[in-house]
C-alpha cells in the first residue's frame, strides 16, 4: 500500500487526523457492534459523567513496520487486560478483551497507509479509550459509556538520539495510598500536570515520585515506571501497589532476564539508595527507555555514573533487544507480536 506523502523523519509525538478510527456505545447494559468511523469529533452532553467526574481512562500502543514488510502491533492484550481492571476500579463496563484487539487490528488496518515506513524511526500511535457520555448530577458511575480507539504518526520520541535527562524528587504526590495510582485513569494524569510544568519551569525534565505514605520510597513518574542498574549490572525497579503496572517495564524485565541474563530486582527502594546505582532510566511506550543522567534531590545532585551523553551499557543493550524484537530483527517471544497486515 503507498504511504501517505508526510516526512516521516520530521514527525513531532502529536496528534495528526488519520482516516479511520473505531467507536462502540455501550447502552441498556450491552455493547453495541461497533464500528468505523471519518468522523474525528466526540458530541456528548454537557452534564455526561467524564465533564462532571472524570470518569474516563485510557490506553497507549503502537503500530510499527518491520524490516521484513510487515505492519505489526505489540502484546495488545496486555493492554486489554490492564483496560479491563482500570474499568472495574472505576465502575465502568469492560469492552471485551476479544473485541479491544479486533479493534486494534481495524484501526491500523484501515489506517495502513499512516503506518511509517521501517526505518524511519516513526510508528503509529494507538489510543483507546473510554467515558462516560450520559447525563450525571449526582455523584454515581454514568449508565451510558463510549469506547473509541484512534491512531496517529508520531515521530521517534528521541531525535538524533537519546540525551539523558534531569529529573527532580517532588514533594507532591502523584498517587494516594490506597487509591488510584496503579490504574490507568486520567484523572491521575491531570493530578501530575501542575507539577510538570512547574517541573520544567525550574529547568527539570520529570517529577520522580515517593510513595504517598511515608515520602521514602521511590515510586514513579508522571508517566512512567523507573529502572536502576546497580554496581553489579543487576536491574532493579520499584515495587508498590500505588505504581502503574508497565506493560513496557514488564517486556523489558522478561528480555533482560531470557534474553540477556540479567538479575532482575522488583523490590522497595529507599531513595537514600539512589546513590548507590550506576545507570537509571525512564520506561513507557513513547520512548521505550528513557535515561536519567541526574537526579536532584531538594538541592542536592545525584549524578549517575552513566553520565549526560547517552544510555548507560546494561539499559542500552536492554533497550535495543525490545525495539529489535519490535521491529522484526529479533525473534520475539511467542504472543508478543501482533501481525496485522
Amino acid at each position: 500500500m503507498e504511504k501517505q506523502n508526510l516526512d516521516w523523519g520530521s514527525l513531532g509525538f502529536g496528534y495528526i487526523k488519520t482516516d479511520k478510527r473505531y467507536v462502540s456505545n455501550f447502552k441498556d447494559g450491552a455493547w453495541d457492534n461497533g464500528t468505523l468511523t471519518d468522523d474525528n469529533t466526540v458530541a456528548i452532553s454537557e452534564c455526561a459523567g467524564v465533564l462532571q467526574y472524570a470518569q474516563t481512562c485510557f490506553e497507549g500502543l503502537k503500530a510499527y513496520t518491520t524490516k521484513q514488510g510487515k505492519i505489526v502491533t505489540f502484546r495488545p492484550d496486555l493492554n486489554a487486560e490492564r483496560m479491563a481492571t482500570t474499568c472495574e476500579r472505576l465502575e465502568m463496563p469492560v469492552f471485551p478483551k476479544e473485541r479491544f484487539i479486533d479493534a486494534v487490528k481495524q484501526v491500523v488496518s484501515a489506517n495502513a497507509s499512516w503506518v511509517p515506513p521501517y526505518g524511519s524511526g516513526a510508528t503509529l500511535y494507538l489510543r483507546p479509550y473510554m467515558f462516560g457520555s450520559s447525563s450525571v448530577i449526582g455523584v454515581k458511575p454514568a449508565e451510558e459509556y463510549q469506547f473509541r480507539l484512534f491512531g496517529t504518526p508520531v515521530g521517534p520520541y528521541f531525535k538524533g538520539g537519546a540525551h539523558p535527562i534531569t529529573v527532580r524528587i517532588s514533594d507532591l504526590d502523584r498517587a494516594a495510598p490506597h487509591g488510584t495510582g496503579d490504574i490507568k485513569a486520567g484523572l491521575n494524569y491531570a493530578m501530575s500536570l501542575h507539577n510538570i510544568v512547574d517541573a520544567h519551569k525550574n529547568g527539570f525534565d520529570e517529577n520522580m515520585y515517593l510513595d504517598p505514605q511515608t515520602h521514602t520510597y521511590i515510586e514513579e513518574t508522571g508517566g512512567a515506571n523507573i529502572l536502576f542498574v546497580t554496581k553489579d549490572n543487576k536491574l532493579v525497579t520499584p515495587k508498590s501497589n500505588s505504581i502503574l503496572p508497565s506493560i513496557t517495564r514488564r517486556s523489558l524485565v522478561d528480555v533482560a532476564k531470557k534474553y540477556l541474563g540479567i538479575e532482575v530486582e522488583e523490590r522497595k527502594i529507599h531513595k537514600d539508595e539512589l546513590p548507590d546505582f550506576v545507570e537509571c532510566g525512564l520506561c513507557g511506550t513513547a520512548a521505550v527507555i528513557s535515561p536519567i543522567g541526574k537526579i536532584v534531590d531538594h538541592g542536592k545532585e545525584i549524578c549517575l555514573p552513566s553520565g549526560m551523553n547517552d544510555f548507560g551499557p546494561v539499559l542500552k543493550k536492554v533497550y535495543e533487544t525490545l525495539t529489535g524484537i519490535q521491529m522484526g530483527l529479533i525473534e520475539a517471544p511467542e504472543g508478543w507480536i501482533y501481525e496485522i497486515c
